[in-house]
């Protein structure tokens, strides 16, 4: 068990591998909707397995594991209060001194509660995103998160189709791990057969 999740467990619509190429790696891999039940984990996310007990060990790599596992699962955390418009819990997620860049600005919690919190979760129930696969290191107390999605859909009468990339940065608190800073950008992107 990863601190409480089961090795091949979804998610939020996720499961954890870790890279085989790597298996003592420092790096834990959340893969949207990489496994249906009773596939071959090798054929569907190629170089990467499935994190089971059995390929955990124990001691110092273990821990750094799970240490990767509870950050990346804040991250989804995160994502699936903004889609489920819970934004009591997306704060909770947000250390004090949270940094927000995105569209050139920067934000500090409060500023995001007043002003980009309600229109993240308009966006994220409106139109749903596709999520890559979510890349987490830790160093000591801190974390960063990166990954990429990609999002089509219809908001408020205008058509979506754009490529995104996001940055997170972690801290270790008492209470587990919290956001201290997103970076979010995106593009929108070509269509097929464009020029």
């Amino acid at each position: 068990m990863l601190r409480g999740i089961a090795s091949g467990t979804a998610l939020a619509g996720a499961v954890l591998v870790a890279t085989a190429a790597r298996p003592a790696a420092h790096e834990i891999r959340v893969v949207p909707n990489a496994f249906a039940a009773g596939s071959d984990a090798s054929t569907r996310v190629p170089g990467h397995v499935p994190i089971a007990p059995a390929t955990l060990g124990s001691g110092a790599p273990t821990q750094r594991r799970s240490d990767s596992a509870d950050a990346a699962a804040t991250v989804e955390r995160f994502h699936a209060a903004l889609a489920a418009g819970d934004s009591a819990g997306a704060l909770a997620l947000l250390t004090p001194d949270v940094v927000i860049l995105e569209s050139g600005g920067v934000e500090t919690r409060e500023d995001y509660r007043a002003h980009h919190l309600p229109a993240d979760i308009a966006f994220a129930r409106a139109v749903k995103g596709e999520r890559a696969p979510l890349r987490v290191t830790v160093r000591g107390d801190a974390a960063w998160a990166t990954g990429t999605s990609t999002t089509v859909g219809e908001y408020r009468g205008r058509p979506v189709n754009s490529s995104g990339a996001e940055l997170v940065v972690l801290t270790r608190t008492p209470q587990g791990w919290r956001i201290a800073a997103i970076h979010w950008s995106s593009r929108a992107r070509r269509p097929a057969g464009g020029g």
